[in-house]
């Protein structure tokens, strides 16, 4: 028997080419009645749209690719920041991608190679993405954003350090976030408070840093050279750091960590030390991890919107794909954070 095309399906549904097409590719702008007609002659007919026809009958490839960073998924798989990061990147754009008919594909990109611009050349040539969501660092790549601006491809930039003239972003406001954390640090009576610093190819490390400093300065608290550390956003570097802090003579009574993955790195380093969280000091994390929930204190942190970053990132693009006009302006989606309060901070001890 020979395979149903679209042609069997709009001469059954009674409609056009075109009309069975927009309703396969699922287009706004169709009539209910219109598309369960059209949906009702697939499914007897047993019809299921191919994806190669469907990039070849139109300009599309029905393909969003995803930019993560290869050292992200290399040097921290066996972190939660790496798994949790890039699960959450996942879920949010593929339910958007899903309902709207189109494939997710993630692609590692080592942004510090010779050859990021070769690599991300070639990934285009060969699989014609409708559009590229790029994840820190990528987001802020001068390779990576001339090579796609070169070859037309629309993108968006989820969490760039940058905003001017550079394309769509979609972002939270990291400075506001880690500013809120280190005020509550403060209302719970904190003088001495700590801070980790990321990973710093990320701009969000800076970001932390710069609202951390500025709550400091608003409250009138000083800021010792040795109380801002530097890690880079694995457990072992918030291990490492909280160490040399618990070693000063004017310890800290909080340590605000710029990801989960530190924080619980020194609350490890507070009990190898004979000390307690939060008794002794107190900690605080950013990202809102599963191991935030499951650790013992459960951690105070930041919930940061990856999956809904991703989601808008996915929706905005494809809405582009669809439309023959290009956006008058560049687009900036700001989304919400949250402070979620738990059990690893209290009052610092009399």
């Amino acid at each position: 028997m020979a395979s149903v095309t679209i042609y069997d399906v709009a001469a059954k549904a009674g409609v056009s080419i075109k009309t069975v097409s927009r309703v396969m590719n699922k287009e706004p702008n169709v009539r209910p009645a219109m598309r369960d007609r059209v949906l009702e002659a697939a499914g007897e007919l047993g019809y299921s749209p191919n994806l190669s026809a469907r990039s070849l009958a139109g300009s599309r490839s029905f393909v969003v690719a995803v930019f993560v960073d290869a050292a992200l998924t290399i040097d921290h798989w066996q972190s939660e920041r790496g798994a949790d990061y890039l699960s959450r990147i996942q879920l949010g754009a593929t339910l958007v991608c899903r309902e709207a008919g189109y494939h997710l594909l993630i692609e590692l990109i080592d942004n510090d190679g010779p050859k990021v611009r070769q690599d991300v050349a070639a990934f285009l040539a060969a699989l014609k993405p409708d559009g590229v969501i790029l994840t820190p660092p990528s987001s802020d790549n001068p390779g990576v954003l001339e090579t796609l601006d070169k070859a037309g491809t629309p993108y968006v930039r989820v969490g760039p350090e940058r905003a001017e003239g550079l394309g769509p972003r979609v972002h939270m406001d990291d400075v506001a976030a880690a500013r809120e954390m280190t005020q509550h640090l403060a209302d719970l009576g904190h003088k001495r408070i700590g801070f980790i610093v990321g990973e710093p190819r990320y701009g969000a490390s800076q970001a932390r840093r710069e609202g951390y400093l500025e709550a400091m300065k608003a409250r009138g608290l000083a800021v010792a050279d040795d109380w801002v550390r530097q890690g880079d956003f694995t457990f072992q570097s918030g291990l490492e750091q909280a160490k040399a802090l618990l070693a000063l003579p004017d310890r800290p009574t909080a340590i605000f960590a710029s990801n989960d993955d530190m924080a619980l790195g020194c609350i490890a380093a507070i009990a190898e030390a004979g000390l307690m969280t939060p008794g002794d000091v107190s900690v605080a994390g950013f990202d809102d991890s599963p191991s935030a929930r499951f650790s013992r204190p459960q951690l105070t942190t930041v919930r940061q919107p990856v999956a809904e970053m991703s989601s808008a990132a996915a929706k905005l693009l494809i809405a582009q794909a669809r439309s023959s006009d290009p956006p008058e302006r560049p687009v900036d989606v700001l989304l919400p954070f949250e402070l979620i309060h738990r059990a690893s901070t209290a009052p610092p001890p009399n």
